[in-house]
């Protein structure tokens, strides 16, 4: 999840527009607020600037940007090699996903092979290629989502619908052989996909956990919801507890919640509200947002954004007369999701995986947490992963450390029938 990367631009302004919106901010949350600083704020041009931060945050995505350059395909008989633009991104050793020609072409990018700094050129193996043609491609996407179904992982799975408010969300089944107690609800990140929780689908498997990989509104595969927009873990998190109805209502006693990014958001929200909540037996999150304000305000700070705009826009979120100029259909309580602050009530036992180098979701409020809640919160910190793409970089530690705590959570409970040893080999 890229809070600002993956957000769509807001829609352009005239100088009409730019002046309804200050006049509309002017009186709607001056008015409501009373503040003499917030009057003073909009009575400047401002105010559409917070308007326009608040919107970025809650809007989902039209579009990926397309930031990463790729200048040449090189064929060494069935192997293919690629020479990208140096970037912060490309010059991080793992196994990636490269997304092309507007997401419909998608490849394995692998290992370094060289990189010149002189250049700022760096040359990576390319592993797979699942669709399109790499040859033709200028430019595309770095992601973590290295797989594009579970059958590129050699996992067989099973399309199916979860009933959610406005009708029925997609996801994917895979099932642990034996009987399955205990399954696992896989949630992704803002402005990403299902296809980023494929990562953890193996040491689910491993620990003979029933998967499903889900979607929830406005993610475009689920049904959008009223307004059209994110509420950021406050509305997402009744998609989810379907999938945990839909879950037990097929034989599943208890479920683990696996959540990335604002995933990590919204399972927060679904152990603390969910009717569900007893059953929840933990939580595997990475790179979670545990604390909104600190995320926006770190947003704000490297978009150079003022930080009193910044504090404004957040205002415009939560107060129920900022929806007039967000769109929300009710306001977003970021207090509520303030899980540093409130750490003393998580009860649901949680492992957090974060790198000290995310450059989206600051890890501090994740190493807080767990340092204000040790007896329910196992802080693991990486390095050098950037946002969400922890097993990305060291997949052996990220699954080996997932594997062993889920072992300690889940025994006895842990299905006998459980598909054994790695599922390494199903990936080449």
């Amino acid at each position: 999840m890229a809070p600002f990367q993956r957000s769509r631009p807001a829609p352009a302004t005239t100088a009409s527009d730019s002046g309804r919106i200050s006049l509309q901010a002017k009186w709607a949350l001056a008015g409501a607020i009373g503040g003499g600083g917030l009057a003073g704020l909009l009575a400047t041009g401002s105010s559409a600037l917070a308007v326009y931060f608040a919107r970025r945050v809650i809007t989902p995505a039209r579009q990926r940007a397309a930031d990463q350059e790729i200048l040449a395909l090189i064929r060494d008989g069935q192997r293919q090699q690629a020479i990208f633009a140096a970037t912060d991104d490309t010059t991080v050793d793992g196994v990636y996903g490269f997304f092309f020609d507007g997401g419909r072409g998608h490849a394995r990018i692998g290992r370094i092979v060289s990189y010149s700094p002189a250049d700022r050129t760096v040359l990576r193996e390319v592993e797979a290629v699942y669709a399109g043609d790499l040859s033709t491609a200028r430019r595309g996407w770095w992601s973590g989502a290295v797989y594009p179904d579970p059958a590129a992982v050699g996992i067989p799975y099973e399309d199916v619908l979860i009933d959610v408010e406005r009708g029925q969300a997609p996801a994917w089944l895979v099932r642990a052989g034996g009987t399955a107690r205990t399954w696992a609800v896989m949630v992704h990140g803002r402005g990403a996909t299902r296809q980023e929780a494929l990562r953890a689908v193996g040491p689910a498997l491993e620990l003979g956990l029933t998967s499903l990989l889900v979607s929830y509104r406005n993610d475009g595969l689920a049904p959008s919801a009223d307004d059209g927009r994110y509420g950021l873990g406050t509305t997402e998190w009744r998609d989810i507890e379907a999938a945990i109805e839909y879950a037990l209502a097929r034989g599943a006693e208890e479920v683990v919640l696996f959540g990335w990014s604002m995933g990590g958001a919204i399972c927060l929200q679904t152990a603390d509200l969910s009717r569900y909540r007893h059953l929840i037996r933990a939580m595997v999150l990475d790179a979670p947002v545990t604390d909104w304000v600190n995320v926006l305000a770190h947003h704000a700070q490297i978009h150079r954004i003022p930080s009193v705009v910044g504090r404004y826009g957040q205002l415009m979120l939560g107060h129920p007369l900022g929806r007039r100029l967000t769109g929300l259909s009710a306001p977003v309580d970021l207090k509520v999701m303030d899980w540093v602050s409130r750490a003393v009530e998580l009860r649901t036992p949680t492992l957090i995986l974060h790198s000290v180098d995310d450059e989206y979701v600051p890890y501090e409020p994740s190493a807080l947490l767990a340092e204000r809640n040790p007896e329910m919160v196992t802080f693991e910190p990486f390095h050098r992963a950037r946002h969400t793409k922890e097993w990305n970089v060291d997949r052996e530690r990220w699954e080996g450390r997932v594997k062993a705590w889920l072992r300690q959570q889940l025994a006895p409970r842990l299905n006998p029938g459980a598909l054994g040893g790695s599922l390494a080999a199903r990936n080449q």
